[in-house]
């Protein structure tokens, strides 16, 4: 029996990317896949661009009708609810580093006897800096953001700034991306400081924060370390701070541990920044600014363990991954008391 795979729509509002791209469709209808695919308008891609390389379409939203032994791939969190899910879901879950609610995501689980292959531990970019860029005019305000049509479009737009930025988990895939982008948009090595864990060793707060222009932050967060950035340093540097613009692309809002204790919420592409006194963008999936390029980048990254899902009971990247579902899933029927 062939390997299927369901594609849902994305019902995060603004969320244009897409799991599965129609090049990456292809290829896996190629290795023997079903591949069935939900109309969505949202998505960058047409239906049609699906189509035309042998996927089924199906209504959007459709995959609560879907037999339970096909697995449903998307990017982003599902709807909030107290529905069961008897389906295997592959998608960014966002509830195993005990964020806000990660209980009642999990319970979901454990009542309709699904399975979640979180995305996250499986295995965004370049859009931080050209939104760290477009947020550095101080005393405005970033209105709503709209995704480009693709990288060249959102260089020039961020091209010709002057500005000296600080990127932490610069050597990482997110931090790679954006010191890249200050790079294609002009600015001088000197002025993109590339910190990773070497440099974050001491523990912070760091003054150096506020000694640049934009900090982007892209670490990945899996236990406390020291804040890098507090609410009582900003304060007390008062008029002799240079920072203006911090884009955490991590975007721990709601984690514990979270090294940016100066939000509490997520900013959205309708109302990207956050405290009027230093523009925040804390935008949970920033790389939706540039869809196309951004999807093809991560399902393109993907697609070796979806050639694996045939053999999911055996292959290592999806049994570490359920094992890592069975762990979380445990804790959270103790803290559901279910």
């Amino acid at each position: 029996m062939s390997q299927q795979l369901w594609l849902r729509c994305e019902k995060k509002e603004f969320e244009r990317r897409s799991a599965l791209t129609p090049t990456t469709a292809k290829k896996l209808i190629d290795a023997g896949f079903e591949i069935t695919v939900e109309r969505d308008e949202q998505r960058i891609f047409d239906d049609s661009e699906f189509e035309a390389v042998g996927c089924k379409l199906v209504a959007n939203n459709s995959w609560p009708s879907a037999a339970t032994y096909v697995p449903i791939i998307g990017l982003k969190e599902l709807p909030a609810s107290n529905d069961p899910l008897p389906h295997t879901h592959i998608q960014f879950a966002h509830c195993y580093k005990k964020q806000a609610g990660w209980s009642s995501v999990l319970a979901r689980f454990h009542k309709g006897g699904g399975t979640l292959y979180d995305l996250e531990f499986l295995t965004d970019a370049t859009a931080a800096g050209a939104l760290a860029l477009a947020a550095q005019r101080k005393g405005e305000t970033l209105g709503r953001l709209e995704p480009y049509g693709d990288e060249a479009a959102m260089v020039n737009h961020a091209a010709g700034r002057v500005v000296k930025a600080l990127v932490i988990g610069a050597l990482g895939r997110c931090g790679r991306g954006a010191v890249d982008l200050f790079r294609k948009i002009g600015l001088d090595e000197d002025d993109i400081v590339k910190w990773d864990m070497a440099e974050t060793a001491p523990g912070g707060p760091f003054q150096e924060i506020l000694d640049v222009d934009i900090f982007v932050n892209c670490i990945y967060l899996s236990s406390y370390i020291p804040p890098f950035l507090t609410k009582e340093q900003i304060t007390a540097a008062g008029s002799s701070r240079k920072l203006s613009v911090v884009v955490d692309v991590s975007c721990d809002t709601t984690n514990p541990f979270n090294p940016i204790p100066i939000y509490n919420i997520n900013t959205t592409f309708s109302d990207p920044t956050g405290l009027p006194a230093l523009s925040v963008v804390s935008i949970d999936h920033l790389p939706t600014l540039l869809p196309r390029e951004a999807s093809e980048q991560f399902s393109s990254d993907l697609l070796p363990s979806l050639l694996e899902l045939p053999h999911r009971q055996s292959a290592r990247v999806w049994t570490d991954a359920e094992v890592l579902f069975k762990k979380n899933l445990a804790e959270a029927v103790e803290a559901e008391g279910l």
